[in-house]
């Protein structure tokens, strides 16, 4: 094909190849996203048909491991043996998973299926950013901020609508099988469109590294999804899986050292931006999810919202998200710096977070909308910006790992921050449900925390009034916590140093000797002295 899917450099106009791979790119991203919060809805149906309650939580856990183990190996495959091939190869997986759980005939194999849905999950949000990395250059790649995040804003608000609409109208094996046709159409364009240089790397895959990886994240993500909740936080299979993370960790981190090629070589942390991506997606991950979990069941259980429109309840956050986000991308393109965005959301998360700490069951839904939107825009000049400068920290031959670590430490993050926040919003709720409603409120909440609108509205007046501010009382703390852990990331957003981006002009495969007939996007990023 006489076009090839590469991006100029200068602010000229993209090729429509570009702009065709870029639709597919963002099919692909919000399969990824999209999925966890379709289920989610469905869930309740498909317990009714296939049973195991008692199993109800390894559909989510299941795919949440295999996308947090499969993250970094699917970046160092990329890196080692070209972008395309091994993004394709995620997305059919992907399917091949979505498939499978559809025709799921028990809860066994619907977790066994969701884990091979995640495998491929891994690979997508990686994948995309790897490849617009190849594509787009940095300078460049700002304007395509308010595209990604718009994304991520139409899962979560339209994840829940669609998943109760599919499972209303077309049953639930359909809240996996409409992935299929949408991945059909990621894979052709992709195909057809997207020409990157092929690689072949002669070094064996790190396995042992890999394994080391997969054990350690697995420990940590078991951890957070069990602690306080199926064990107790002080119970010997607890300990025994920190134990068994912190060993496997430990022996990654040697194992990288020695290791021909390893699946996540050290240097790159030798970059002081790049660690303090690292740090600052984690700590947005760490808020975000905790933020997503929490205002939703605040404003059904205190403001008396409905739980079917749950992903609007969201929309301040979202749409201020978005906004800041296109500005963040077009100021960056327009100047080349971006310093100020972490800064500036470093600043703007703490006070938001802080400001819906202070709710309480009398705060309006206005208000509260406008606290919301605070956090949202914060969580705008950093969801992408992050990305950015890691990828600009780091050279081309490393754009998969940087890209999987980055997301792997944003993934760590949320897992965290639900487990984090969740473990204290439990206590307080039944803390608080003990002093004002007695016996009554122990025996209400000693199940769960969070009740849904059905076992709400059963309850009488006087355990409904405590179970309300109770609620509001875990907010807070669990808010007020989330504003202590974003001040970390305002200093670390503090010590970043603004490296020029990278956009004087793509030099092709030719002009570099690499082989002939294709293009790539750009030189090597700049990297920062340490």
């Amino acid at each position: 094909m006489a076009e090839t899917a590469t991006a100029g450099a200068t602010g000229e106009k993209q090729p429509r190849s570009v702009r065709v791979v870029l639709l597919a790119l963002m099919i692909a991203m919000m399969l990824a996203m999209l999925d966890n919060m379709i289920i989610g809805t469905a869930m309740p149906t498909i317990v009714g048909e296939l049973g195991g309650l008692e199993h109800l939580s390894w559909v989510v856990t299941a795919y949440t491991l295999a996308t947090a183990a499969a993250t970094p190996l699917w970046g160092k495959l990329g890196d080692m043996y070209g972008r395309k091939g091994t993004f394709m190869t995620s997305i059919v997986l992907f399917l091949i998973g979505s498939a499978l759980s559809g025709m799921a005939q028990d809860m066994g194999q619907l977790i066994g299926f969701r884990a091979v849905q995640g495998l491929g999950a891994g690979g997508l949000m990686v994948g995309v950013m790897a490849i617009i990395g190849d594509l787009i250059p940095p300078r460049e790649r700002g304007k395509y901020q308010g595209m990604m995040a718009g994304v991520m804003a139409l899962a979560m608000i339209g994840g829940p609508l669609v998943g109760g609409t599919i499972t209303d109208h077309w049953g639930w094996r359909w809240s996996f099988y409409i992935n299929l046709p949408l991945g059909a159409v990621a894979l052709v364009l992709i195909s057809v469109v997207l020409h990157l240089p092929k690689k072949r790397a002669e070094a064996r895959i790190d396995y042992l590294g890999a394994a080391l990886l997969t054990i350690g994240i697995t420990a940590i993500v078991l951890v957070t999804t069990w602690g306080g909740t199926e064990y107790a936080w002080t119970s010997a299979r607890i300990m025994e899986l920190i134990g068994i993370g912190v060993a496997a960790l430990v022996g990654f981190v040697f194992w990288q050292t020695r290791a021909a090629e390893p699946i996540m070589p050290l240097h790159i942390f030798r970059s002081r931006n790049f660690t303090l991506m690292s740090v600052i997606g984690f700590i947005t991950g760490f808020v975000m999810f905790g933020a997503t979990l929490f205002l939703p069941l605040y404003q059904q259980s205190v403001q008396g919202a409905s739980a079917t429109n749950s992903g609007l309840l969201l929309l301040p956050m979202l749409g201020a998200m978005l906004v800041t986000s296109m500005v963040a991308g077009r100021v960056t393109t327009n100047t080349g710096r971006y310093k100020i965005f972490p800064i500036a959301g470093g600043v703007l998360m703490t006070v938001g977070l802080f400001l819906l700490s202070l709710m309480d069951t009398e705060t309006s839904r206005f208000t509260s909308g406008v606290y919301m939107a605070v956090v949202g825009l914060g969580m705008g000049c950093l969801m992408q910006i992050t990305m950015l400068v890691a990828q600009n920290s780091v050279e081309m031959k490393d754009m998969g790992v940087a890209s999987s670590s980055t997301t792997l430490f944003r993934t760590l993050g949320s897992s965290f921050g639900v487990a984090i926040m969740g473990a204290l919003f439990n206590h307080r709720v039944q803390d608080v449900m003990a002093e004002r409603a007695g016996d009554l409120g122990s025996k209400v909440t000693e199940q769960s925390a969070q009740l849904d609108a059905a076992s709400l509205a059963k309850l009488p007046a006087l355990a409904r009034e405590a179970y309300q501010h109770a609620v509001s009382a875990g907010t807070h703390g669990a808010f007020l916590l989330g504003a202590g852990v974003a001040v970390l990331a305002l200093v670390a957003a503090l010590f970043v140093k603004e490296v020029p981006l990278k956009g004087t002009g793509p030099k092709t495969v030719q002009e570099r000797g690499d082989g002939p007939g294709e293009g790539t996007a750009l030189k090597a990023p700049a990297t920062e002295a340490v």
